[in-house]
């Protein structure tokens, strides 16, 4: 074939700035801000001021106080600042931020249960920690009862410990 009859085979896509059409309608005019037209006649300045005074009452709101037993309540936080108390006679982290304590509730007549594990089922102070640990929350004013529940599943790992901990033992 000659080179003529190959350009006669396939036609070339016009270039993005060519009008292909003589015919085609032209591209409408861009939306500009001052041709928006506002529903009820309220200008976009007393659309924002409006929002501005929607904002301003939230952010002074105050959150919803948690109750005592709840986690952010005073009595739930006093028990856990008790339990940060006790540390691992091993390890030097507490036994909250090495992951032990599985659980903290707080039943509205101020009793609380502590459910907790050790780091092994042979570890020295399986006997003596989880008195030390009913005694701590029990401890605490304002608290009737502790009762603790020593557990084994799911069982211990440094995945439980915070990273306070972690970074306490070198583990970061």
């Amino acid at each position: 074939m000659s080179e003529d009859q190959d350009s006669k085979d396939f036609i070339a896509a016009p270039a993005p700035n060519e009008q292909v059409l003589t015919d085609t309608p032209p591209k409408p005019p861009r939306a500009r801000v001052q041709d928006a037209v506002e529903p009820d006649g309220e200008t976009a300045r007393e659309t924002m001021e409006r929002k501005r005074d929607y904002l301003e009452g939230f952010l002074q709101k105050k959150p919803a106080e948690a109750k005592a037993g709840e986690p952010g309540g005073q009595l739930y936080e006093a028990v856990v600042e008790a339990l940060k108390e006790i540390y691992d006679p091993e390890i030097p982290v507490n036994i909250y931020d090495l992951g032990l304590i599985y659980g903290v509730e707080v039943s509205d007549e101020a009793d609380v249960v502590v459910t907790m594990t050790l780091t092994t089922p042979h570890c020295p102070v399986a006997e003596t920690m989880p008195g030390e640990v009913e005694l701590r929350a029990a401890s605490v004013p304002g608290v009737r009862d502790a009762q603790v529940n020593l557990v084994w599943d799911p069982p211990w790992g440094p995945n439980k410990m915070t990273d306070e901990a972690r970074l306490e033992l070198g583990m970061l």
